[in-house]
């Protein structure tokens, strides 16, 4: 347990590593041809150099595969984007033909299937994944979101699988500081009290004595493999005994429940441990399970130089040699990945359990091009880039397994985000097959999560399964993306009510219920994840506490958060709930209503007041150009982004895509002009610009208003009814690459 230390704002906390990276690839304009394709020089320099080494692969021959698979599968992905435009098109005509007019949701429904959209949903569906990691498969706990272009955030996140109690809850607002327990510059002991207190009650709760409580547990021991836990006046013993699992001598006591590990560290030398009867100086929770390692919607990676970062720190994360710096109180810390923590068992033998959080990665969506490599002088899918790139990398795990190995399955994970419908899933199914193929991986080595985030997918789920039964080891909810395509695709039905109200209207509520319920009736208990959604709000962990129980009480396995702090005081929900009970309860109730989710939350009937309407205006623009500045001027993907109310929230894409997508819904209906947007616009630029005043890595929106990132946020606004699916990425990537040019 220590002081809160003095951290600069996530504003501030830029890019000294991305800056060098930057300039380390700067040269980008080069390509070297291979056969048909044009490979940026950065791109193929790496892949030859890093990526293929120890491998057993020719460069040229992958070269070579490579060709022939982007061949094969870019006029699919294209054809594919096609059949989005084409149900875009032909829903947006409907709601055209039927404006003025109540919403007829039977004839809607219909229509929907007429036109394919909707499609026959298969019986009896089971998945059959094998080769699955327990952290998947059998272990319930948090989920860490991290963007895989910062070194220090990636190995925080992969090395969070252990985080400890007292820190978390001493660092954050999940200890009131009432009655003198305020977070000070110093060690406060008041403070730690309440925070000792606090996990002690936790360990009564979870790991219940025969008799007495923790709070007066003066030693453990161990003998004859049987926990002996000392009070003042006598011995006492678990009530669970088989919660005892390991010790590691007389300096730690493990414990298991749910599945998940408590490590009880003992120091009587420590400055905690020396004020403690038992000599207690920490409590370690398992914490985040697994982890996604983002090179999608938290990453601003718009050309070769960045998609080689992106790669290059995958690839030291799959082989463990990947470092990162840390200045801590006035000194340099190199960070490495966490190695294996090693304890006795009960019956004397060894016992090794993972140091690090199991880690996925997560791709870019199909409707991303890239120059990074051309294909008969074109673009070529990024989606299929990432497959490959991130395969082979994976492959340092599987081939050259050391002490940080990720899969001791065997297994590569990933994940898929923004996929529309079946079609799109099975053509994700296919790419990786022929990646296998390419790379010599056994048939299905490659596993996918499936992102629950657009429209078509949440009303045909059982069938996008379907498509990936042999591969599939995640679902997932995420309400920013899928309300943001929710807005784009019922565009012209009508305006849409207020942001905040979303949460509670019938079509997400049947969003969410239906992803549990199908999942669990597709077989994926014991066998894939069922996840939920971010924790945005990073700094407000006591309101984290009481709400987001919510979620694996809900049936899910996994859930977002935001911080390894996160983690670790999320990971107490999961000792509270069983979440296989839960499931098991969940599959007998009857599945959420299609009806509901294809429900279309409008307002047709509301009168906003002007100063409701402005507000929602303040609100989503402000929100716009925080995140918006940074992605453009500074290349930070995700981040921490004051609101309006000046509280702290995580940004990335997805916030970035429901906020433009609302106002555009607004402009269209005329709710509000385009005046008043600009008025918005430029009232709330001066306060972002007042926000990140002590950033000196920041570029002032105002008072020019004439800069990239200022142009940028206006483009999203005003051709958001314009823009595929409603989709940020194009816009940001353009005007990213000339802030980049600017340089």
């Amino acid at each position: 347990m220590r002081a809160s230390s003095h951290r600069r704002p996530a504003s501030q906390v830029k890019s000294d590593e991305y800056r060098g990276n930057l300039e380390r690839n700067r040269v980008t304009d080069k390509t070297i041809a291979t056969g048909n394709l044009e490979v940026a020089s950065v791109l193929r320099d790496f892949v030859v150099n890093e990526a293929l080494v120890g491998t057993g692969l020719d460069a040229d021959v992958f070269w070579r595969n490579f060709e022939t698979l982007l061949t094969e599968f870019s006029p699919r992905n294209e054809a594919l984007l096609k059949l989005r435009n084409t149900f875009q098109a032909e829903i947006d005509a409907w709601h055209v033909e039927h404006r003025g007019g109540p919403h007829d949701a039977a004839a809607y429904k219909v229509f929907l299937s007429e036109i394919g959209y909707l499609v026959p949903q298969p019986t009896d569906l089971l998945i059959e994944t094998a080769g699955v990691d327990d952290e998947i498969a059998l272990i319930s706990g948090p989920q860490l979101v991290v963007p895989v272009t910062n070194a220090r955030y990636a190995l925080n996140a992969a090395n969070a699988r252990w985080g400890s109690l007292y820190d978390a809850l001493y660092g954050t607002d999940a200890i009131d500081e009432l009655d003198g327990a305020g977070r000070m510059a110093n060690f406060n002991p008041v403070r730690a009290a309440k925070v000792v207190a606090y996990a002690k009650a936790f360990l009564d709760r979870t790991f219940p004595l025969s008799e007495g409580s923790y709070a007066e547990v003066t030693g453990f021991s161990v003998e004859n493999g049987q926990l002996q836990i000392h009070q003042q006046v006598r011995k006492t013993a678990l009530r669970s005994p088989d919660q005892f699992v390991g010790f590691k001598g007389a300096d730690a006591i493990l414990l298991n429940n749910n599945k998940l590990h408590v490590e009880i560290a003992i120091d009587r030398s420590h400055n905690i441990g020396a004020h403690d009867l038992a000599g207690i100086s920490d409590i370690f929770l398992e914490s985040a399970v697994s982890t996604i390692i983002d090179c999608e919607d938290s990453v601003s990676a718009v050309d070769a130089s960045d998609k080689v970062l992106v790669y290059r720190n995958w690839l030291g994360l799959m082989k463990g040699t990947l470092t990162a710096s840390v200045e801590k109180n006035g000194q340099v810390q190199t960070r490495t990945l966490n190695e294996d923590r090693i304890y006795t068992a009960p019956d004397g033998t060894k016992l090794v359990l993972p140091g690090r959080s199991l880690m996925l990665v997560r791709n870019v969506g199909h409707h991303m091009m890239t120059d990074a490599v051309l294909l008969g002088g074109s673009e070529v899918p990024e989606t299929i880039l990432d497959a490959v790139i991130t395969t082979l990398i994976a492959m340092q795990d599987l081939r050259q397994p050391g002490k940080f190995r990720n899969s001791r399955a065997g297994s590569i994970y990933i994940v898929k985000p923004k996929m529309h419908g079946p079609e799109e899933v099975s053509f994700a199914n296919e790419i990786f097959g022929a990646v296998e193929q390419l790379l010599d991986l056994p048939r299905f080595t490659v596993k996918i999560g499936i992102m629950d985030e657009e429209r078509r997918t949440s009303a045909n789920l059982k069938a996008c399964i379907s498509r990936a039964r042999h591969r599939l080891v995640f679902i997932n909810t995420g309400f920013l993306d899928r309300t943001g395509d929710e807005i784009h695709t019922s565009m012209q039905a009508g305006p849409f009510i207020r942001k905040a109200g979303l949460k509670t209207t019938p079509w997400i509520l049947a969003y969410e219920d239906r992803n549990v319920d199908i999942g669990l009736a597709c077989g994926l208990k014991g066998k894939a994840q069922i996840g939920k959604g971010m924790w945005a709000a990073p700094d407000q962990m006591a309101a984290m506490l009481q709400q987001k129980i919510a979620h694996p009480r809900a049936g899910a396995s996994t859930a977002w958060v935001p911080s390894p702090t996160a983690a670790t005081l999320h990971a107490l929900h999961y000792h509270e709930i069983d979440v296989a009970s839960s499931q098991s309860t969940i599959s007998n109730r009857s599945s959420a209503s299609l009806d509901d989710l294809l429900s279309i939350p409008l307002a047709d009937e509301v009168n906003y007041s002007s100063e409701e309407i402005q507000q929602e205006l303040d609100n989503n623009i402000q929100s716009i150009l925080g995140y918006v500045v940074r992605w453009i001027d500074q290349g930070i993907g995700c981040s921490k982004v004051l609101d309006i109310h000046n509280v702290g929230l995580m940004e990335d894409r997805a916030t970035l895509r429901i906020s433009s997508q609302h106002i555009a819904n607004w402009l269209h209906h005329g709710i509000v002009n385009e005046a008043q947007v600009m008025r918005t616009l430029k009232h709330m630029a001066l306060v972002v610009d007042q926000q990140n005043r002590s950033d000196s890595n920041y570029s002032c929106l105002a008072p020019n208003y004439d800069g990239a990132a200022f142009r940028a946020a206006r483009e999203l606004i005003f051709s958001g009814v314009s823009q595929p699916n409603g989709y940020t990425e194009l816009v940001l990537t353009r005007f990213r690459k000339e802030a980049k040019n600017a340089l």
